[in-house]
């Protein structure tokens, strides 16, 4: 078995509240668990308008699934128009319990 996660950290576009910001970030959420059959949430910046982190955590029994999900959820949020991805963070565990880890910075 092989977990992965995924923290997405974005910069929302022309937001002005918290209410706002959950307008955009709630549909993209909904969107990676209808489309990956993922777990996503918003998992930080809770109190700032303009940034957003978005965690994604998916299961499988092998690692090259687990990467081709995590790199489709990245590709997915990057595509976005209505907000910036600004860096990505992805782990993962095998059933040796080594992490791998990769992060890469936009922009």
């Amino acid at each position: 078995m092989y977990v992965g996660a995924l923290e997405l950290d974005v910069l929302l576009g022309d937001v002005h509240s918290l209410k706002q910001k959950r307008s955009v970030v709630r549909p993209v959420i909904a969107e990676l668990r209808r489309r990956f059959d993922v777990s996503a949430a918003e998992a930080g910046h809770l109190d700032l308008h303009r940034r957003g982190l978005i965690g994604v955590a998916v299961v499988a029994a092998d690692a090259s699934h687990v990467i081709d999900v995590l790199d489709a959820c990245e590709r997915q949020v990057a595509g976005r128009p209505e907000l910036e991805l600004l860096s990505a963070r992805r782990r993962w565990f095998g059933p040796d319990d080594e992490e791998h880890e990769q992060e890469v910075r936009r922009g």
